[in-house]
């Protein structure tokens, strides 16, 4: 029998990441200073974020040498295993061929670390003492305090509070690696002290995470702001993920004709996806990408592509993506890491292209699928991860009923043993479909900003 785990060498670790921006067969649209309405600079930018992750953010270049201390680290857990899922193929008889790419192999168990590990060699280059962000699920906190950690930097998370109580062993795993961890929103900031005089018992969103994490980092000498999805520096690190797949489908001989998956903020779909995309783009592949959200934060299939805020005090540059506007404030389902009202500039540009499709699922035959995953495969996926198993799952069905022998691949960027809980409801019959409604969508984007462009 062909191999079902396909592992590259540690030579055949990726030595440079992929930029989409060199091969985009469009321009993206700029993002906007919200005082003057005009593009910003790097000036504007640099209270945030150091220079070289700036020049990154907008760098034309195709390929970015990765330095030798990131790779050094990368090595801990990189190249990840990409596997031929046989056993749900036979469970599921199917003719198709299913294979993921597992993330879950890194310390904190995640594809998180791809980037943090990056911006935190970045900071610490250019002299920053601390990096402040914020996280859902706790997935990218995680991250940021692992990378933190093993460069000498304080690292302090504002964590979604619902996140924050459903999810307390993120908590200690970020306080393990010397991170502060604190539930938001919160008193320590204007950001999260105004959201509590209207609403006590807010349970937070990234939004208003978001807003507390820049709040901090300007508002703090050598002090930094970290982001862990969205920006186009972030996808960018993620590319070490599908890069890889591709070697490594090659060594399978096969090439995908459908790509999946999950979505919130772009960086798990992007960094599995966009070495296919520029395939796509550049070489006329037909391939398939589907990207995948909940139905309680439905920002690409529900949302505006307009200018919004990336957080909910209004603090960020306005970035024109698919949003359900900054005051958006999701359910409280268990995928905290895709509960954002927006998404990547560059995602949404594809979408709007017609380059990527997107679909919206509720949580319940989510974790269905989840479960018929760990079952065949023995992976326990999060709970984000597990919306793009449900569509290769429904894929593969369609081929069973079609006869046609289709290659799926997806990127199962996390495990799930932090979420336990999650499932524990599920066996319970406690966890609720979301469909976020069409009149808080449009009650939302009445707070939209106005721009004359």
């Amino acid at each position: 029998m062909e191999a079902t785990k396909i592992q590259l060498s540690e030579k055949e670790t990726p030595r440079q990441w992929y930029n989409i921006q060199a091969d985009l067969p469009f321009e993206l649209p700029p993002v906007i200073h919200p005082g003057t309405g005009k593009p910003i600079g790097p000036d504007d930018l640099a209270p945030l974020f150091p220079m070289a992750l700036i020049l990154q953010e907008v760098s034309r270049e195709r390929y970015i040498d990765i330095p030798e201390p990131v790779q050094e680290i990368y090595r801990l857990y990189r190249p990840t295993p990409l596997y031929r899922a046989r056993r749900l193929e036979k469970a599921l008889d199917t003719p198709a061929h299913i294979y993921y790419k597992y993330e879950g192999v890194s310390p904190p168990g995640s594809h998180k670390p791809n980037t943090a590990i990056a911006q935190a060699f970045y900071n610490k280059e250019e002299g920053a003492k601390r990096l402040s962000t914020e996280t859902g699920a706790g997935q990218w906190g995680s991250a940021l305090a692992f990378a933190c950690n093993l460069f000498g930097l304080e690292c302090q998370v504002f964590m979604v509070k619902v996140s924050y109580n459903q999810k307390p062993y993120r908590r200690v795993l970020m306080e393990t690696w010397g991170a502060e961890v604190i539930p938001s929103p919160s008193p320590r900031t204007k950001a999260g002290r105004d959201v509590l005089a209207q609403d006590p018992n807010s349970p937070g969103s990234l939004g208003i995470a978001i807003s507390e994490a820049v709040e901090a980092a300007v508002t703090t000498p050598g002090s930094k702001y970290s982001l862990g999805s969205v920006l186009n520096h972030v996808l960018m690190h993620q590319t070490v993920v599908g890069l890889e797949a591709k070697r490594q489908l090659e060594m399978a001989g096969d090439y995908p004709d459908v790509v999946v998956g999950c979505i919130g903020g772009g960086s798990n779909f992007s960094g599995f996806a966009l070495p296919f995309v520029r395939d796509k783009i550049v070489e006329g592949k037909k391939t398939r990408i589907i990207a995948v959200e909940p139905t309680a934060s439905p920002s690409l299939t529900k949302g505006l592509y307009t200018y919004d805020f990336g957080d909910t005090a209004r603090t960020t540059p306005l970035i024109k993506m698919y949003t359900l506007g900054h005051t958006f404030i999701p359910a409280p389902i268990h995928a905290g890491g895709l509960r954002y009202h927006g998404m990547a500039p560059i995602v949404c540009a594809l979408y709007d292209h017609g380059i990527i499709e997107a679909v919206a699922l509720p949580q319940v035959p989510v974790f269905e699928a989840a479960v018929r995953f760990a079952r065949a495969e023995g992976i326990v996926p999060a709970p984000e991860s597990a919306h793009a198993v449900k569509v290769v799952i429904d894929e593969a069905l369609r081929c069973r009923e079609s006869g046609e022998r289709k290659v799926l691949a997806f990127n199962l960027s996390g495990h799930g043993f932090f979420d336990l809980a999650a499932y524990e409801e599920y066996f319970a019959g406690k966890l609720q479909n979301y469909e976020y409604p069409e009149e808080k969508v449009k009650e939302a984007l009445q707070a939209l900003p106005q721009l004359a462009l």
